[in-house]
């Protein structure tokens, strides 16, 4: 492979974990807690 692919697949792997690093650390979406957790819904809160 030529030293130019190489750098556009190195660059895109770079761009996509820095991506995936800021959705899940700093892009907080909404958490959806809304449910109650009174009866056996199978939500491993009691």
């Amino acid at each position: 492979m030529g030293p130019i692919i190489q750098n556009i697949i190195a660059f895109t792997v770079l761009a996509l974990a820095i991506l995936f690093l800021i959705r899940k650390f700093i892009w907080n979406p909404k958490k959806k807690n809304s449910k109650n957790c009174g009866g056996d819904d199978g939500c491993g809160c009691h």
